[in-house]
């Protein structure tokens, strides 16, 4: 069923979380269809077979979770785990809740609140840019958007923190990681049932009025996205803004260009999501037998695909491994693609766009202190857990 394969690919190795990409690039050349021969799980690397996974939800089913670990019988499907004609539905439905109107709406806010968090670090000769910025803007939008007060987003984020983690060469989520789900789910089930009670200007307010009517969103399938919008929201663009940083560290020339000419950090933030994107990969359940590159992938199984891999496959993108502003990334599938293109995906890139234009100003000519560095290791999220420099 397999053919000879030159490489191993552990998902879950800390190694791997460090630098990803030289393993991709041998997944791509070497396996391009790699069906891991103790696990079972499969991998597709190159961009064409990532972007015709996407498009093919019939084969490549949503239904089984958005990671390997097999995923909780008891817990409603979210969105992302979600196929036609239901997806189509509940799409539908958060969409009108999560207009570009809506999102737009938040610019200013988000530009006082990253003014805010920076003002300190103007007598700092050093910060943590993950703890002190990165981790902390992201949580005050979508806590916002959702209506959570302040005094309560900081314990809402270690839950969503802990539910990533794992252990060296383990698949499993953590037990701390497990008693961070649950208490999200107790939090916005409150949180739900008092928006029923007594509705406001949020977006769980909004959603609640979207189902209105013959096709009422569900008790479940609103807390499913309010899940969904707390993690995706949050860890996602907290990993952006810290692999933006990490990255314009190495190659200053880019950071030059963007501090000679703030109107170019738009286009920074798209090469950066294609160079070191935050969701490396996504989860599917395959409904038949697949076979491609000389390798069938076994219905029933499941598999990555390696977003992190496809926007560096060098068939698609020339210079892949160098960060270039200047080039045009339309394309790249750090938000997916098709019908499960992220519905967060403007409101991520405003926030790194504006989050970055106050704060560069700021760092200057910033040094990064690479022994301080952490990582998150998780397979499916790649950035930074504390990412310190020193502001020169």
């Amino acid at each position: 069923m397999t053919a000879n394969q030159p490489v191993r690919f552990d998902p879950f190795a800390y190694e791997i979380h460090e630098d990803p990409y030289p393993l991709y690039r041998r997944l791509r050349d070497g396996a391009p269809a790699y069906l891991d021969p103790e696990h079972g799980f499969w991998a597709l690397s190159r961009d064409d077979d990532v972007r015709a996974a996407l498009n093919n939800t019939l084969t490549f089913s949503s239904s089984g979770g958005i990671t390997l670990e097999r995923r909780a019988e008891a817990v409603e499907p979210m969105l992302i785990e979600t196929d036609p004609p239901r997806h189509t539905r509940l799409r539908g439905l958060v969409s009108r809740a999560f207009t570009p109107k809506r999102v737009a709406a938040l610019e200013d806010p988000i530009r006082w609140l990253s003014a805010e968090l920076i003002k300190p670090f103007r007598d700092r000769d050093s910060i943590d840019v993950v703890g002190d910025f990165a981790a902390r803007l992201p949580m005050a939008v979508i806590s916002e958007m959702l209506g959570v007060p302040r005094a309560e987003q900081d314990e809402l984020r270690g839950h969503s923190d802990a539910m990533l983690h794992r252990e060296p060469g383990d698949s499993q989520i953590t037990p701390a990681g497990i008693d961070g789900a649950m208490k999200l789910y107790a939090y916005f089930e409150h949180l739900i049932t008092d928006r029923r009670n007594d509705p406001g200007g949020d977006l769980v307010s909004a959603l609640l009025a979207a189902g209105e009517g013959d096709t009422d969103l569900t008790h479940s399938e609103i807390l499913g996205f309010c899940f969904l919008l707390l993690i995706a929201g949050n860890e996602t663009t907290t990993k952006l803004l810290g692999n933006a940083v990490f990255w314009l560290h190495a190659f200053p020339d880019q950071r030059a260009k963007l501090l000679a000419d703030p109107t170019r950090i738009a286009a920074g933030v798209e090469e950066v999501l294609r160079f070191d994107t935050s969701t490396q990969s996504l989860a599917r359940l395959l409904t038949r037998d697949v076979t491609l590159h000389g390798v069938t992938l076994p219905q029933g199984s499941k598999g990555l695909l390696l977003f992190g891999s496809a926007n560096r496959d060098e068939r698609r993108w020339e210079r892949a491994d160098e960060l270039d502003i200047t080039r045009n990334p339309a394309g790249h599938l750090a938000f997916g693609h098709g019908i499960h293109h992220c519905l967060g995906a403007g409101l991520a890139r405003l926030e790194a766009r504006v989050a970055l234009e106050t704060l560069l100003p700021v760092l200057g000519e910033y040094e990064i202190d690479h022994d301080g560095l952490e990582r998150v290791h998780s397979a499916n999220v790649r950035g930074f857990s504390r990412l310190p420099v020193r502001i020169v």
